[in-house]
């Protein structure tokens, strides 16, 4: 991660495990002229999702690493680790602001997200804060907070993997390997999770 200038959008989510969705998504937002940079955000624990067990925030990180070590522009960011659980995307962002001063930042939520959006904490401090972009999922309305400049829709690609069905097709023995990059996919089955 550069601490100098420049746009950097912020990708945040579990990563349990990142998948091809993920590197699909970000690449086309790392593709934008006034995107510079990508940094993956790993939540160590979603504030919405507090009883569903997740794999080590360590491990999580590792996969992370192994699936955007070879592209440029991509970092993996685990700022949220040493900070008081649940995590909250507002004062991960105070806290960036604070240790990158100067850099200018870009939120990334899916359209599954924004339809929970005025549940998060502070939501209104974040869109005054910074530009969210959304993008599309699939099933999922971004027609919320079309009043909000701040924020702005987008015609990335909609993909149609998640991180709960790759768990479960490999709880159940099914493949999933074209659903998560190679190396990824080798250390899952290395270290038997899922």
């Amino acid at each position: 991660m550069d601490g100098n200038g420049g746009k950097t959008a912020l990708f945040f989510g579990s990563y349990d495990p990142v998948h091809m969705g993920h590197l699909i998504i970000a690449e086309y937002f790392l593709n934008l002229p006034e995107i510079d940079e990508l940094w993956f955000v790993i939540s160590p624990q979603n504030p919405f999702k507090t009883e569903q067990k997740q794999t080590h925030q360590a491990t999580r990180k590792k996969m992370l690493d192994l699936a955007v070590a070879d592209f440029k522009g991509f970092s993996v960011c685990d700022i949220e680790f040493d900070m008081p659980l649940p995590t909250y995307t507002y004062k991960t962002l105070l806290r960036l602001y604070d240790e990158f001063p100067g850099k200018e930042f870009i939120l990334l939520i899916g359209a599954d997200n924004l339809q929970e959006f005025d549940k998060w904490k502070n939501w209104q401090e974040i869109i005054e804060l910074l530009p969210v972009y959304v993008y599309p999922r699939p099933g999922y309305d971004s027609t919320a907070f079309d009043d909000f400049p701040n924020l702005h829709k987008t015609s990335a690609p909609v993909i149609d993997i998640s991180s709960s069905l790759i768990r479960k097709n490999l709880a159940e023995g099914r493949s999933a390997r074209f659903m998560v990059p190679d190396g990824v996919y080798d250390f899952i089955l290395e270290n038997k999770l899922y």
